[in-house]
């Protein structure tokens, strides 16, 4: 980050108001409401939230301290009693909603199963009666390693129920990203299954559990319990081991929800670094129930009649805040779908929805891109006509994925929430409001009331309209998270030091890149750690393969700075083509050219590899450290445990 700002390369003057109709429904009905909360928050932040906290969750003991703020250490709601699970479920057993369906579960083979809220209820006391038999208790750890079945939220809430720690790792890390993250977290139970279904095979959960606490390895962990899911062939180590459906139907369907303090660790989530420990990202209780909670309310516009579909796992924070907390807090209709799109079934994301009548569908900008290359035959053959909004998560969207994602799947007539966030913040921060904020190709646009960030050069002067620069947000809000678990100093320095205090306050630093245009929307760049710096431009990433997959014959792009001697990196971009192109010298040209066209000549890809598929995480990120090693000519020594495939790397080092 030797230079003071990134420059910003990508025009797009596209514009999408709501539809009338739309807004005269919305919870936020127009962008003057909008406008009306966004400034009442920033007016009175710790009065806007308190507001909320009063009318949206119920309490056992009302807090005496909105926000103790010691930078950069946050206490919201201090001295509040609350329980999530209670917001979650026992509040709507009250109410009509007691026999609506929580949880509506597809598994990839066909199975399926509903919970009503009193269903979701009586398994959530049991399982928690289950783990206080085996002497869990309050402020224990515990680690869920899961494929995406109802347990696994079951078991989620069954730990915040009593006030035991959640660590979920997501079930497509290796035995020794596992043993890393039970080890850091000290966690003293595993759940887990014998396995998972993932693309017609079964993933061996339970066998990696074995390898991760093998040889004494994770001392703290006492015990294991294994859900019965694909009946293969697993050990059962005794007096360790446990079966989920001998353990849970003899207990009792009462289990009261322990009083939580508002400041209690509700779960540790780590995110993978690229090298290093991972950390270990800490959300505490009462602000991370209110702030789940409203985004997911007004974001999604959620209605009691939907059918609310997120597509995440509930291995990442994505699925955490919006297919378990925020959903079940509002009284919602949340779907979990276990498989994914396969040669088998390509389609199987259009049948869930067909079939369920999902009304808002929440999915990443890779999957979209993915659906692109599968082909719109696959979604056109379905009935969609029930979605009314759509959603993207997980990293900026290109304008042109984003343009048909609203033209194929939502029929013109979807408004699109392009969704800015992180694991650290807990909740959405910068985003439409579905019925309030016209919405532009690739923009985040505007932020969540209550939230103030800003684009700022590497001293914290901000950045003018259009220029590049590094997000930060200026004020503490309720979902943020609180510290590293084990480790305050690397919280502090990775997230409140790399920017400096502005007039004496503490501001937090994405890590991402992003441009203000003149209307206030922001836009996106990309992780400042992808930028790429040719002959002292400093270029995002993700400008770069929008350009490229505006181009018809491109499906899916992915650029990486690669060294050279004379501008210091080069532009070097990996390309997957539509269905019927055939890779060529005169395509790469062209593609190189088209590049040119759209963004200028300092963008111009050295080289374009053509390839079959990106090396990405099953959360379906591209794993860009390896791109940059491939195309430096490189060995590759850096972990890999988070790789969903490891023959794409050999095959992209071929030029395959």
């Amino acid at each position: 980050m030797s230079q003071p700002t990134i420059e910003s390369i990508l025009q797009e003057k596209r514009l999408f108001p709501p539809s009338e109709a739309f807004a005269k429904a919305a919870h936020v009905n127009s962008l003057e409401a909008y406008k009306q909360l966004y400034e009442k928050a920033k007016l009175d932040p710790q009065k806007f939230w308190a507001e909320l906290a009063e009318t949206e969750l119920d309490w056992f003991e009302k807090w005496h301290t909105v926000l103790d703020w010691q930078p950069p250490f946050a206490k919201w709601f201090d001295g509040g009693k609350i329980n999530i699970t209670y917001n979650c479920l026992d509040r709507h057993l009250l109410t009509w909603r007691r026999n609506k369906a929580a949880l509506i579960w597809e598994g990839e083979p066909g199975d399926s199963r509903t919970l009503t809220y009193a269903q979701l209820h009586r398994e959530v006391c049991q399982f928690a009666n289950a783990l206080k038999q085996l002497d869990v208790q309050k402020g224990d750890r515990v680690g869920i390693y899961m494929p995406m079945i109802p347990e696994a939220a079951i078991a989620m809430l069954a730990c915040a129920r009593i006030g035991a720690t959640h660590s979920v790792v997501f079930g497509g890390f290796s035995a020794e990203a596992l043993r890393d993250r039970l080890k850091d977290g000290q966690a003293k139970l595993v759940i887990t299954s014998d396995g998972g279904w993932r693309k017609d095979a079964i993933v061996p959960l339970k066998d990696q559990v074995d390898k991760a606490l093998a040889d004494g390895a994770v001392p703290s962990v006492k015990d294991v319990l294994v859900v019965k899911r694909t009946n293969q062939e697993i050990t059962m180590q005794p007096s360790r081991d446990h079966w989920w459906h001998e353990l849970q139907p003899g207990m009792s369907a009462h289990c009261p929800p322990e009083p939580m303090d508002s400041e209690d660790m509700l779960f540790i989530l780590y995110t993978s670094g690229s090298t290093g420990k991972p950390k270990g990202v800490v959300h505490t209780t009462a602000g991370y129930n209110l702030y789940t909670h409203i985004t997911t309310k007004w974001i999604f516009d959620l209605k009691d009649t939907d059918v609310y579909w997120c597509t995440a796992d509930v291995g990442w924070i994505t699925g955490h805040s919006y297919i378990v907390y925020g959903p079940l807090s509002n009284g919602a209709t949340t779907l979990m779908y276990e498989g994914a799109p396969r040669a088998s079934n390509p389609g199987c994301i259009w049948d869930v929805i067909q079939k369920y009548g999902v009304n808002v569908f929440y999915t990443a900008p890779t999957a979209i891109r993915t659906f692109i290359k599968m082909g719109e035959h696959l979604p056109m053959s379905r009935d969609l006509s029930s979605l009314r909004l759509l959603g993207t998560v997980g990293e900026p969207i290109n304008p042109e994925a984003w343009m048909w994602y609203q033209r194929v799947i939502g029929g013109g007539n979807c408004p699109i929430v392009d969704t800015w966030w992180q694991t650290e913040t807990g909740g959405v921060m910068i985003t439409p409001l579905p019925g309030a904020v016209p919405t532009k190709p690739g923009s985040a646009t505007l932020p969540f009331p209550g939230i103030i960030p800003d684009v700022v050069d590497l001293d914290g002067t901000p950045a003018a309209d259009n220029e590049g620069g590094y997000l930060v947000i200026k004020h503490p809000w309720p979902g943020m998270m609180r510290t590293v678990f084990g480790d305050p100093d690397r919280f502090r320095k990775s997230y409140w030091e790399h920017i400096p205090p502005q007039d004496g306050k503490y501001v937090y630093f994405a890590g991402d890149g992003a441009r203000r245009d003149e209307d206030g929307y922001f836009w996106i760049m990309g992780r400042v750690d992808d930028v790429i710096n040719v002959a002292g431009h400093r270029l995002g990433t993700m400008e770069i393969e929008s350009a490229l997959v505006s181009h018809p014959s491109v499906a899916e792009a992915a650029v990486v700075g690669r060294p050279d001697e004379v501008k210091g990196e080069d532009v070097f971009a990996f390309v997957i083509l539509e269905g019927a192109q055939e890779p060529s010298e005169a395509l790469a040209k062209a593609l190189k050219q088209h590049v040119v066209n759209e963004i200028g000549a300092i963008a111009r890809p050295s080289e374009i590899r053509f390839a079959e598929a990106l090396p990405k995480t099953r959360s379906g990120k591209i794993m860009r450290r390896l791109l940059r090693t491939i195309a430096a000519g490189q060995e590759i020594t850096s972990d890999t445990s988070t790789l969903e495939d490891r023959s794409i790397l050999d095959k992209l080092r071929e030029g395959v």
